[in-house]
C-alpha cells in the first residue's frame, strides 16, 4: 500500500512539473475574462490530468461478446441516451463517472480493434452531422481517425473522404482506419493528402455532409508542453489559426452540395477560433445559415457540462470533475 502510494505521488508531481507556466498564464488572463467563474472549475480539470475520464467507442465491425458486460461490471454505462434527435442503435460508447482509462488495444496488422478509447464530447460533433446511409460524407481534417470512425458506426456513407493534410497525421489516420474497417468497406474509403483550402474548388459541390473538426490551439496538450520556446511560439501563432479555420470553413461551404449540412468542431475554449469563426463566416457567405442543435445538448445534459452563454446553433463542452469531457465546440450550419 505504501509503494502504491508512493507510486501515485510520484505521478501526480510529474503530471504537475510538466505543466507549461507560460501557457497555463495565458489562458489565465483569456479564459478569466471569456468563461468568468466557470474558468476555475475547468482550470482544476485541465490541470490535473489524473481526474480525466476517457470514453470506450465500440467497433461494430468486430465486438466480443463480453465486451458490454465486461465495461458494465467495471461501473461503466452509455454515454447518449434514447431522447436524441440522432441516435443510430449502431453506435454504441460507453463513460465511467470516475476518472481512469479502460486497457487500449495495440495495433495489429490484419486484427480489427474492439473498441476506440477517446474523449466522449468528441462523439458530439459526428451525433449533430447525423449522417444516414448513402451520403456522399468529407471529413476534411480528419486524423488520427476517431470521428472517422465514429461516422462509420452511425452509417455506410456513399463515398467516404477522409482528407489530412499533414504527412505523419496521414499515416496515423491510414492505421486507425485499417485498425477499426473492414477490407470490403475500407476500400471504398478515399484517404488524401489535400490541402483542405483547396478542396472546395477541386470538388465544388459534391458532399452531402462535411466534418470540419479543425486544426486548433488544443488546450489539453498546449498546458503539458515540455518545451518552453515552442510552447512560446505557439502562443504567438495562435492568432494565425482562425485564418486558416475560416479558410477551411470557406472551402467545405464551396465543397458542400446545397441543401446540405457541415459541422465544424475543435477542441479548444478560445471563442477567436469558435464563434468568432463561425460568425464570420455566417457574415461573409450569404447561402449559408445556422442550424439550432439545443435540443441535442439539452438531451446529453446528465452527461456533458455547457458553457450557458451560446447560440442555438452551437455548443461548448466544459470539463468539470466528474464529466471531464471537452473542452469540444461543436457549430451546424446549412448550404441554401
Amino acid at each position: 500500500l505504501l509503494l502504491s502510494l508512493k507510486l501515485e505521488d510520484e505521478t501526480k508531481g510529474k503530471l504537475q512539473k510538466q505543466i507549461c507556466r507560460v501557457v497555463l498564464d495565458h489562458f489565465e488572463k483569456q479564459y478569466s475574462a471569456e468563461l468568468g467563474d466557470a474558468w476555475t472549475r475547468v482550470r482544476d480539470v485541465l490541470t490535473h490530468p489524473l481526474c480525466w475520464q476517457h470514453a470506450v467507442l465500440l467497433n461494430r465491425f468486430s465486438q466480443s461478446a463480453d465486451l458490454e458486460n465486461t465495461l458494465c461490471a467495471k461501473g461503466y454505462h452509455p454515454a447518449f441516451g434514447g431522447t436524441l434527435p440522432y441516435l443510430p442503435r449502431s453506435l454504441k460508447c460507453y463513460i465511467s463517472r470516475t476518472p481512469g482509462r479502460f486497457p487500449s488495444q495495440k495495433h495489429q496488422t490484419g486484427k480489427l480493434k474492439d473498441y476506440y478509447l477517446l474523449n466522449a464530447a468528441s462523439v458530439l460533433p459526428v451525433l449533430a452531422l447525423e449522417v444516414k446511409d448513402g451520403e456522399d460524407v468529407l471529413d476534411l481534417c480528419a486524423a488520427p481517425g476517431g470521428k472517422s470512425v465514429a461516422i462509420l458506426q452511425c452509417a455506410c456513407p456513399g463515398q467516404f473522404h477522409c482528407n489530412e493534410y499533414d504527412e505523419l497525421r496521414s499515416r496515423w489516420l491510414e492505421q486507425t482506419m485499417e485498425s477499426f474497417i473492414p477490407d470490403p468497406l475500407v476500400n471504398l474509403i478515399t484517404i488524401s493528402k489535400l490541402d483542405g483550402r483547396q478542396i472546395g474548388d477541386l470538388k465544388p459541390e459534391l458532399y452531402d455532409k462535411i466534418l470540419v473538426d479543425a486544426p486548433c490551439s488544443n488546450d489539453r496538450s498546449w498546458l503539458f508542453s515540455s518545451d518552453i520556446q515552442q510552447a512560446t511560439l505557439r502562443l504567438l501563432q495562435r492568432k494565425e489559426l482562425s485564418a486558416l479555420q475560416f479558410q477551411l470553413l470557406r472551402s467545405a461551404i464551396k465543397a458542400l452540395r446545397p441543401g446540405g449540412s457541415l459541422v465544424y468542431s475543435t477542441c479548444t475554449l478560445s471563442k477567436a477560433e469558435n464563434s468568432d469563426v463561425v460568425n464570420l463566416i455566417l457574415n461573409s457567405c450569404s447561402d449559408v445559415r445556422p442550424v439550432n442543435i439545443r435540443e441535442m445538448a439539452k438531451a446529453v445534459s446528465r452527461e456533458f457540462t455547457f458553457l450557458s452563454d451560446t447560440e442555438q446553433h452551437e455548443l461548448l463542452v466544459l470539463p468539470e470533475k466528474g464529466k471531464a469531457w471537452g473542452p469540444m465546440y461543436v457549430a451546424k450550419l446549412k448550404k441554401m
